[in-house]
């Protein structure tokens, strides 16, 4: 069982596998690498985006679309996490934030349009209650990126 409540066996691992490396495969294919039928395999992967074990997506380079600074917000609060979570998975240009432990307690990347869009969003940030202090991390190049984290 994963971390949903989902059980997933090693067809679903598998499927999930394949559609890591080609998310665009036919049903006919995934089946043929998985050992299902079309229509079965048609059907695991809807179990498996119903339950919320996983999603289907496209991943877009942000320096391709007009987005020119991309950064990691690292955030030290005081008190409970939970509402400024909330507040902070608001905000529309935050895309990825975890609750963390160690030096920060929560880690924002961000996506903005220029350093005057990151400026505003870091005052946004600092302005949240229970924020204490925030340290911006801009990136300076892009060296890798992967989600094919794998099933096992």
């Amino acid at each position: 069982m994963d971390r949903t409540g989902t059980n997933i066996d090693e067809t679903d691992k598998a499927i999930i596998e394949e559609l890591q490396r080609d998310g665009r495969v036919p049903y006919t294919r995934l089946g043929a690498a998985v050992g299902l039928s079309e229509a079965a395999a048609r059907q695991r992967v809807q179990r498996l985006i119903d339950s919320g074990v996983m999603q289907v997506v496209a991943v877009t380079n942000p320096l391709a679309h007009g987005y020119r600074r991309m950064a990691m917000i690292g955030v030290r609060t005081e008190g409970p996490t939970d509402d400024i979570a909330k507040t902070l998975q608001a905000m529309p240009d935050i895309d990825y934030l975890v609750v963390t432990a160690g030096s920060y307690d929560l880690m924002a990347e961000v996506v903005v349009s220029d350093d005057g869009a990151l400026l505003d969003l870091t005052n946004r940030v600092r302005a949240v209650p229970g924020v204490r202090t925030t340290e911006t991390f801009i990136y300076l190049d892009l060296v890798k990126q992967t989600f094919t984290w794998g099933a096992h």
